[in-house]
């Protein structure tokens, strides 16, 4: 009987002193995806977490959600059991082994893997392997030992209770997600900063994130674009954020008052100045962007150099070295794709230059910005007057004022 989920973690178990505390906020991570489901217990148990239902819920149900928690490596729907006699084991396994795969399963390769971390218990993990696989024989006749490439691998694993399981369904891996680590994601309608998003936020950090909207430019729907994007990538990393800005009159004045070759960088610094007020507003600690090195013209070395040198904080590009197909995989991956596609255009490609410059120079784009009509009342409006709209593990919950 499948009674208990086994959490497997992978970083944080080289944590040395600081492992309780990645432990304990792991565990906080997977009460909140499960909090809609029911109640489950979760214990921890000598390097992994156990979950567990209390009432009528099923392990199932849990699987999925946990599956897009970081930190996890594996999930394991185990037999839990506390009769550690020889006998009960094995009944145990016979049990669970039915329920797996069937009364009559097809002939498969087996062998039987056994830990003992109780070391009170009389047999060594050799023995313990060798009884249950025995009685797995006896019950399978059809099934064969191969110890070196077996199709099915069966743990048995004694600790403060016994655990039977056979299937280790993968996790993310990562980190937990911690509220203390917060970073701001400038999130766009393209491909590429929700991925980025996710590899951060993969990281243990959590996200708020910063939208620029050109209205009456750009219409509504690219705003809802946005806001599906970043309510899918909050499956992922929990509570988002998402600030939406006002950024037409900047842009105009941008348009109107600099040179066109430079528009493109401009307004670049001016989005990133804008993202990092909010992110100290936030109390966060980091900027994160899905630039690119070289794929477009904002994104080469000269141009990255001159946007940052606009930011006090530090700017994290966790993209920086991959391909355009290495990101569409990911986005694939994390179901980000499909609504980034879509022909909604955002406030980037309606002012793009025709022509823009690939290797501007510091010194003329600070001296182009000059020419901006009172740019610091315009960036602290835009922040003033930003729409929040907040998003919780896949769903949208409010809609306020920033």
């Amino acid at each position: 009987m499948q009674n208990g989920l086994l959490v497997k973690y992978g970083e944080i178990a080289i944590k040395g002193n600081n492992r309780h505390q990645f432990e304990n906020l792991l565990i906080q991570n997977i009460k909140e995806r499960l909090e809609r489901l029911g109640r489950y217990a979760i214990t921890k148990e000598q390097g992994r977490l156990l979950v567990e239902p209390v009432g009528e819920e099923r392990i199932e149900d849990a699987i999925e959600p946990l599956s897009k928690v970081f930190g996890i490596i594996g999930l394991c729907p185990a037999s839990v059991f506390t009769e550690d006699s020889m006998e009960s084991i094995c009944n145990h396994t016979i049990e669970y082994l039915k329920e797996t795969y069937g009364e009559n399963p097809a002939p498969i390769t087996f062998k039987v893997e056994a830990r003992r971390a109780n070391k009170k218990y009389p047999l060594n993990s050799l023995e313990i392997a060798a009884k249950v696989g025995e009685r797995v024989l006896e019950a399978f006749p059809q099934w064969k030992v191969d110890v070196h490439h077996p199709q099915v691998i069966i743990w048995t694993e004694l600790r403060n209770r016994v655990y039977v399981f056979s299937k280790i369904l993968p996790g993310l891996g990562g980190m937990p997600v911690s509220p203390k680590n917060r970073a701001a994601l400038l999130l766009s309608g393209g491909i590429d900063s929700p991925v980025a998003g996710y590899m951060i936020a993969k990281r243990g950090v959590e996200l708020c994130a910063v939208y620029f909207h050109a209205h009456p430019y750009t219409t509504d729907r690219a705003k809802d674009k946005v806001i599906e994007l970043a309510r899918r990538l909050s499956v992922y990393s929990g509570n988002i954020r998402l600030y939406i800005v006002p950024f037409t009159d900047i842009q105009l004045d941008i348009y109107d008052r600099c040179p066109q070759d430079q528009l493109t960088i401009i307004m670049r610094r001016i989005m990133m100045r804008i993202a990092e007020k909010i992110a100290r507003n936030e109390e966060a600690m980091a900027l994160v962007t899905g630039e690119n090195l070289g794929q477009v013209a904002s994104q080469t070395l000269q141009s990255l150099y001159c946007t940052n040198a606009v930011c006090t904080m530090p700017v994290f590009r966790p993209l920086i070295g991959f391909d355009k197909q290495e990101i569409i995989q990911v986005a694939q991956k994390i179901d980000t794709y499909e609504t980034s596609i879509l022909p909604y255009e955002d406030c980037c490609t309606i002012f793009v230059a025709k022509h823009p410059e690939t290797k501007p120079h510091l010194d003329r784009i600070e001296k182009s910005e000059q020419n901006l009509t009172n740019i610091e009342e315009a960036i602290e409006k835009a922040v003033a007057e930003s729409e929040c709209v907040t998003l919780r593990l896949g769903r949208q919950i409010e809609k306020e004022e920033a």
